[in-house]
C-alpha cells in the first residue's frame, strides 16, 4: 500500500508557497500551492519550510554527565532532523552510541574523540595514555558510516599540562583515517595560536565565538592573523553555541569585521536544553536573526553548509527523487528574550520556531 501524504501550502524562504507530496518516505512531487495531491492532507499555511535542520555540534549519549541527552530531544523534537555528536565517546563507547541511533528517529552522525574514554571525564585529554591511536583507527574503520572526523577539546581544563600535544596526536590520527579534525577552542594553555596553524583545510574550528581571553580576536577587536590565515586556507568555523562558548559582542565584532559563520550549531545537552542559555536549535538561530543576519544564510547554514560540509548534499536540499527530509518552522513577531553563554540579554523582535519535520515516511510535530 502506498503511504501518501501532502504539505499544502508550505513558504519556501523566498516566500513562494508550494505543495510537496511525499510517497513512501520520498519526495515525489514539489509543485504549486493548492496543486499537490495525497491521500491525507497537513496544511503548513503560515510556514516556512526548509531542507531538514543539520545540528553539527551536540551531545546525545545520556550516560555521560553533564554532557548528554536522548538523541530525539535534541533532534526531531526541536525540527533538528540530522544531529552530529561532537565527541562524547571515544573508541571504548562509540559503538553504543550508534546502537543507540538506530533506535532513534533522528539521523546521527558522529566525531569521534581522540580520547578512548571520551565524555566519561570532562578532563579526557589530561593523560595522553588514552590517546590510544591504534583503537581510534579500528573504531574509525568499524563504525565508518557513521564516524565523520575526529574531535579534540583544546582548553586547558581538559588538556591539564599537556599543552598543545593532544592535538598533535590528533593530527596523527587524522592523517591514518583521512578524517578531518573539530577542535574546540576554550581558555588558555593552549595558546589559540598555537592551535590554529595546526589546522587544515575542512577541519572545524567549534565555538568560534566564544567571548573568553584566549579568543580570535585581539585587545582592539580586530581578528587574529591566525584566524585570518585559517579562514583562507578552509578550515571551517562552527558557532557551537553552548553553556559557555557564545558571546553577543564577540558575534558583533565579527560581523563587523565581515567574518561570517559556516554552520550554526548548538553544543546541547540536558542541562542547557532545559536550563538555558541553549534552549533549542530554533533559539539559537533567533539570535543570529537579531544580529542581523537574513533568514536565508541562518537557515543555509543548518541546511546547505552542513550538508556540504557532510558531504552530503543530498540532506541540503528538497528535490524530487529524495528521501523526505523537512524542517517546517515559523518567524514570528513579538517581543523575545535572548541570553548568550555570558549572561548578556538581548530583547529581539522576532523569533523563530519550530513546528515540525517530514523524516522518512512520517510528520513529526515539535
Amino acid at each position: 500500500m502506498t503511504n501518501q501524504f501532502v504539505l499544502r501550502h508550505a513558504k519556501r524562504l523566498n516566500g513562494e508557497e508550494i505543495d510537496i507530496v511525499i510517497e513512501n518516505g520520498t519526495i515525489a512531487e514539489v509543485t504549486g500551492a493548492g496543486k499537490g495531491r495525497g491521500q491525507q492532507e497537513f496544511d503548513a499555511s503560515g510556514m516556512y519550510v526548509s531542507s531538514g535542520w543539520i545540528d553539527l555540534h551536540v551531545h546525545a549519549f545520556p550516560e555521560f554527565d553533564p554532557y548528554g541527552d536522548e538523541i530525539d530531544e535534541i533532534g526531531v523534537k526541536q525540527g533538528v532532523t540530522t544531529i552530529v555528536d561532537a565527541g562524547s565517546c571515544g573508541a571504548d563507547r562509540i559503538g553504543d552510541l550508534v546502537a543507540n541511533s538506530k533506535k532513534s528517529l533522528t539521523r546521527l552522525f558522529a566525531f569521534l574523540n581522540i580520547s578512548r574514554i571520551g565524555l566519561r571525564r570532562v578532563d579526557e585529554l589530561s593523560n595522553l595514555e588514552w590517546i590510544d591511536q591504534e583503537k581510534a583507527v579500528t573504531a574509525a574503520n568499524s563504525y565508518q558510516d557513521s564516524i565523520v572526523g575526529l574531535k579534540a577539546r583544546m582548553s586547558s581544563s581538559v588538556v591539564s599540562g599537556n599543552d598543545v600535544e593532544p592535538l598533535h596526536l590528533a593530527r596523527e590520527i587524522s592523517a591514518k583515517t583521512t578524517l578531518p579534525l573539530m577542535v574546540h577552542i576554550g581558555s588558555a594553555p593552549p595558546n589559540i595560536e598555537d592551535v590554529l596553524p595546526l589546522l587544515e583545510k575542512h577541519d572545524v574550528v567549534t565555538h568560534f565565538l566564544n567571548g573568553k581571553a584566549n579568543n580570535l580576536f585581539d585587545n582592539e577587536g580586530a581578528p587574529l592573523p591566525v584566524f585570518v590565515d585559517a579562514i583562507k586556507r578552509g578550515v571551517h568555523f562552527d558557532v557551537g553555541h553552548g553553556t559557555a562558548s557564545f558571546s553577543f559582542k564577540v558575534a558583533e565584532t565579527a560581523k563587523q569585521h565581515g567574518i561570517h559563520f559556516d554552520t550554526i550549531s548548538t553544543d546541547i545537552y540536558r542541562g542547557n536544553r532545559l536550563n538555558g542559555p541553549v534552549y533549542s536549535m530554533a533559539n539559537v538561530l533567533s539570535k543570529f536573526l537579531y544580529l542581523g543576519y537574513s533568514l536565508e544564510e541562518v537557515i543555509q547554514a543548518v541546511t546547505t553548509n552542513a550538508a556540504d560540509w557532510l558531504q552530503k548534499p543530498e540532506l541540503g536540499r528538497i528535490k524530487v527523487g529524495d528521501q523526505a527530509n523537512l524542517t517546517l518552522f515559523t518567524v514570528e513577531d513579538h517581543p523575545v528574550t535572548l541570553t548568550d553563554s555570558e549572561g548578556e540579554k538581548r530583547t529581539a523582535s522576532k523569533e523563530i520556531k519550530a513546528k515540525g519535520v517530514v523524516i522518512n515516511d512520517r510528520i513529526i510535530e515539535c
